[in-house]
């Protein structure tokens, strides 16, 4: 099955503007193919404002989100993977999705190994 993630984005944006507020999308910078400027990122992490004030000519499509706006001034085309999404959310109130890791998107970093315990953790305490 193809992924979900876009349909969702799209749905939540829509639900996010229809009530008045300001859709916000949390991408990964750290993704092949997008283009966003390298300035603005922080722990390889942007955030766009997706309102209509702020972006024009917006397709959210199912393997690209692409949209024109402008950085202190300078306008620029955004062009992200839909895989890059990590969050959508409305600046007001916080109300949205968070989504995880996809196949095709960054590998998650590995955990560190669990130590292993050759006795319980929990002590009787009287």
């Amino acid at each position: 099955m193809t992924s979900s993630r876009p349909y969702l984005i799209r749905a939540v944006y829509e639900w996010i503007t229809d009530n008045g507020l300001t859709p916000y999308l949390l991408v990964s910078a750290n993704v092949q193919g997008a283009e966003l400027p390298l300035q603005y990122i922080q722990d390889g992490k942007i955030v766009l404002n997706v309102g209509s004030s702020a972006i024009r000519n917006l397709q959210m499509g199912n393997d690209w989100i692409e949209l024109d706006t402008r950085f202190s001034g300078t306008p620029m085309h955004v062009r992200v993977p839909s895989h890059a999404v990590l969050a959508i959310y409305a600046k007001e109130n916080g109300q949205g999705m968070v989504f995880n890791e996809e196949p095709g998107g960054n590998p998650p970093e590995p955990s560190p190994p669990k130590p292993t315990h050759k006795r319980p953790g929990l002590k009787l305490v009287k």
